[in-house]
């Protein structure tokens, strides 16, 4: 009787171990046009904060459970900020001058921080993805090094121009 009492207790509380464990959930990042995120508008000196919240902060810690679909909405959103820098912005401070001028070099800047952020973000997923698979990440971690580099830069840029208008072209 003593075992019989003592396998009835045993057998459910072994059930908890052999319960399947939850699956990872896959998360998703939502394709925007350039004009509904972009943080060239306004003043300059939070570009960083701006352009994470665009591209760092939706993103979950574990970078692994990014789909593909989110990880080439992010990559075509990057691309769309770097078009504007060169289709737009660059055309567009060339007509200007003076204080419009000013303004619009300092929105450049302030998408650069956001076309890099992005960069960054993109190559950190790869780096994660590719780990979690066991493949080789030591080119995307030279790529991440050099545009860390560049992102760096320019968040020194916009934060120096702190306060100064900054104007978009979307």
């Amino acid at each position: 009787m003593v075992r019989f009492v003592f396998i009835a207790l045993l057998v459910p509380a072994l059930a908890v171990f052999a319960a399947p464990l939850p699956a990872k959930r896959a998360f998703a990042f939502a394709l925007q046009s350039y004009d509904q995120f972009q943080i060239s508008d306004g003043v300059a000196g939070t570009a960083e904060a701006q352009a994470n919240a665009v591209f760092v902060t939706p993103f979950p810690a574990d970078l692994t459970t990014v789909d593909a679909t989110s990880l080439a909405n992010l990559g075509t959103m990057r691309e769309a900020a770097e078009s504007a820098e060169t289709d737009d912005f660059d055309p567009q401070i060339a007509a200007a001058s003076g204080a419009d001028a000013a303004a619009l070099q300092v929105g450049k800047v302030k998408n650069k921080v956001l076309k890099l952020t992005g960069e960054v973000q993109q190559i950190k997923i790869k780096i994660a993805q590719a780990s979690a698979a066991g493949s080789s990440t030591s080119d995307l971690e030279t790529s991440l090094a050099t545009e860390q580099g560049k992102l760096t830069t320019n968040i020194a840029l916009d934060v120096k121009s702190k306060g100064a208008a900054s104007k978009g072209v979307a």
